[in-house]
């Protein structure tokens, strides 16, 4: 059965707001400049990860076998159901976790809704939507916050839990590493024509299932699969190459990726051909642009999809290359995109080479 057989749409969300999703993010080079200008409170000793290098999550040790993993993340509609948006968000906030090598376990609602503008039987789907998810996932919702608002916004506060030696950051990859990415790209250019009105969610379905796929990989692999994961980061609203490029630059290490060896969404270069793109796309070429070499030889078209703003994206992983086979034929039992992708080398010139 569809996801959309039983669906009775009474309003568009994707029609209350300017932007939707990870791509309603602030642009990652306004959002260093801002950041640069703040004096953050001293460090904790135990503080084993903070924002300072962009990384997924904080991590905080609290003893020699355990950390907490705390994350949050929200945003305004990107698809028009409200049962779908609140089932996206909360994979979305989750994935933090996951990314980090850690398992989420308890989450709190951050909710903002124009009470005047909706009906409260939006956001009743748009909990129970994210409650659904939660439940598969095993994460407690266990409270939250709200306002009433011009616009819809919603997502949670998660705290999870990793051993401290076992900790995936986007600043250890290592030279010598394959990388792999477990979802396919194409999010932000499919969900910028459902808005548009040109698709229906019925026709993107492969991308609304896949934004809500947990990324819980632990459970596929084997212990040396885990091992063998030196560094990871979740690819969302800065797109494949702005998050890519922030890893490389935080493990002191450069990215080739091969163009042509990555997943695509159905649709999604005929959609960049149509011309649904954001703001996003924009902004996160123009981060990433004099750290990121791409070949002549690809497409100006083809090549826009590297910096589509993901939402609930996949895993870009940095393993160990011996490994890599395996580990990709272990995630394919959940994640039929997942692939190799490109190699870590030495620090270079770019953090990046789209090859």
């Amino acid at each position: 059965m569809s996801l959309f057989d039983d669906l009775n749409i009474m309003i568009h969300l994707t029609q209350t707001v300017q932007k939707g999703g990870c791509a309603a993010k602030v642009a990652a080079s306004e959002l260093r400049e801002i950041l640069s200008q703040v004096r953050f409170p001293p460090a904790d000793e135990n503080l084993l990860i903070d924002g300072g290098l962009f990384d997924d999550a904080a991590i905080y040790k609290i003893n020699e076998e355990l950390a907490m993993v705390q994350t949050l993340d929200f945003f305004t509609p990107i698809v028009d159901t409200p049962k779908l948006f609140g089932a996206i968000a909360a994979a979305n906030a989750i994935s933090d976790v996951y990314a980090m090598g850690g398992t989420p376990k308890i989450a709190m609602g951050i909710l903002a809704f124009p009470l005047a503008a909706m009906d409260n039987a939006v956001i009743v789907d748009v909990m129970q939507g994210a409650c659904d998810l939660l439940s598969q996932a095993n994460v407690s919702l266990v409270g939250g916050h709200s306002i009433d608002d011009d616009s819809l916004k919603f997502g949670l506060s998660v705290t999870g839990y990793v051993h401290p030696q076992q900790i995936w950051s986007n600043a250890t990859a290592q030279a010598g590493d394959a990388l792999i990415l477990t979802k396919a790209l194409g999010t932000g250019t499919l969900t910028a024509g459902l808005k548009r009105q040109d698709y229906s969610e019925s026709d993107i379905e492969p991308a609304i299932q896949s934004m809500m796929t947990c990324n819980a990989i632990n459970d596929l692999l084997t212990h040396a699969q885990q091992s063998a994961i030196h560094g990871a980061t979740d690819i969302t609203g800065f797109g494949l190459v702005g998050h890519a490029m922030q890893m490389a630059q935080a493990s002191a290490v450069s990215f080739t990726i091969s163009f042509h060896r990555l997943p695509v969404l159905d649709l999604a270069f005929a959609s960049l051909e149509k011309g649904y793109l954001t703001k996003a796309h924009r902004t996160n070429f123009e981060y990433a642009r004099d750290c990121t070499v791409i070949h002549s030889d690809i497409g100006h078209i083809d090549k826009l999809i590297v910096f589509d703003p993901q939402t609930s994206g996949g895993l870009l992983l940095s393993v160990a290359a011996n490994q890599a086979e395996s580990i990709v034929t272990s995630l394919r039992a959940r994640f039929h995109a997942a692939d190799i992708i490109g190699n870590v080398t030495d620090e270079r010139d770019v953090a990046v080479i789209v090859e």
